[in-house]
C-alpha cells in the first residue's frame, strides 16, 4: 500500500492539514506515528484508514481487511456490545456466527464477557475502548489503524492489545498506530513517521540485534523473500545459499515461513540474543 502525494484540508479555504505525502506501508511492519497535539496525526491515520479521502492525491493498495480504532469511538450506538460485533462482522464478510464467535473469544481476552448483551450506551467509557478494539481485531485485518487505542483500557487489556498488535505484525499485517506512551511498542516498531507542518518524515528504526539466518532450497527470488515480515535484507552467499536479514521480533515468523517451503533447510541462525 502507498499513499501519492496526498493532502487533506477542511473546507476549500482552509489550510492543508496533510500536504503532499508520499508514503509506503510495507507488509508485516509496525509503524508509529508521532507528532505535537494538532499536527495532523488523526487526519493522517484516518485517511489510511480509508475513512477520509484526500482532496488531492491518492492511495494505493489498500488491503480489503482494513480495520480502524478512532480517537473517540461513538459509545452512544443503538446496539449492545456482541450485536454490534455482529454486524461488523458482517462488515468484513464473517458470518454472524463466526462473528459472535470471534467476538465473545476477544471480549472475554479484554476481560469484557460479562458485557456481551449490554446496550453500548450503558457501558463505561474504558469498556466501550475494549469493544472500539474488538470490532478492529475481528477480522484479522490486514491493515490495522489504532489512534490511541491504548487511552481508557486497564493495564491487563494494554497489554493483550500490545500482544495482539506483535501476533497481527507477525501474521504480515501493517499496523500503524498512535500512542501516548513513548514506550508503547518501542522494541517492535519498524518505522516511525513524524508528522509536522503538514509533511512527514519517515525513520526507519533498528529493532533489537540482527537475526541472519542462512538456508539452502528455496525457490523464491530476492524480491519475493525480502517481502516476507520482518525481513530488512536477502543476500546470496557464495555457496548458492540465501542470507536473510531480520530482527528478534520477526525472527521466529520469518523461520516459520522459510520451513513451511517443501525442500528448504536452514543452516544457521545467529546474531540476535540466541
Amino acid at each position: 500500500m502507498r499513499l501519492e502525494g496526498v493532502g487533506l484540508r477542511y473546507g476549500w479555504r482552509g489550510p492543508w492539514v496533510v500536504r503532499d505525502v508520499d508514503l509506503e506501508l510495507p507488509t508485516g511492519r509496525l509503524i508509529r506515528v508521532q507528532g505535537a497535539n494538532g499536527c495532523g496525526k488523526s487526519t493522517l491515520l484516518r485517511v489510511v484508514a480509508g475513512a477520509a479521502r484526500p482532496d488531492r492525491g491518492r492511495v494505493l493498495g489498500r488491503p480489503a481487511r482494513t480495520a480502524y480504532v478512532p480517537e473517540r469511538f461513538p459509545p452512544a450506538l443503538p446496539f449492545g456490545a456482541l450485536e454490534y460485533l455482529r454486524l461488523m462482522g458482517r462488515v468484513h464478510g464473517l458470518s454472524d456466527v463466526e462473528a459472535e464467535r470471534r467476538g465473545a473469544r476477544l471480549l472475554a481476552r479484554f476481560g469484557a464477557e460479562e458485557h456481551t448483551g449490554r446496550p453500548l450506551a450503558r457501558l463505561s467509557k474504558g469498556t466501550c475502548q475494549k469493544v472500539a478494539v474488538v470490532q478492529a481485531l475481528l477480522a484479522e485485518p490486514e491493515l490495522l489503524v489504532l489512534d490511541e487505542a491504548w487511552t481508557g483500557l486497564d493495564a491487563d487489556s494494554r497489554v493483550a492489545l500490545d500482544e495482539e498488535v506483535e501476533r497481527r505484525v507477525a501474521e504480515g499485517a501493517t499496523v500503524v498506530y498512535v500512542d501516548h506512551d513513548p514506550a508503547r511498542l518501542a522494541e517492535r516498531t519498524d518505522l516511525r513517521w513524524t508528522v509536522d507542518g503538514g509533511t512527514v518524515a519517515v525513520t526507519r528504526e533498528v529493532v533489537g540485534a540482527p537475526v541472519r539466518i542462512d538456508c539452502t532450497g528455496l525457490t523464491g527470488g530476492v524480491a519475493e523473500l525480502s517481502a516476507l515480515p520482518g525481513v530488512r535484507a536477502v543476500g546470496v552467499l557464495a555457496d548458492g545459499g540465501v542470507r536473510l536479514e531480520t530482527d528478534e521480533a520477526h525472527s521466529d515468523a520469518v523461520l516459520r515461513a522459510l520451513l513451511a517451503e517443501p525442500g528448504a533447510h536452514v543452516r544457521r541462525v545467529s546474531g540476535g540474543q540466541r
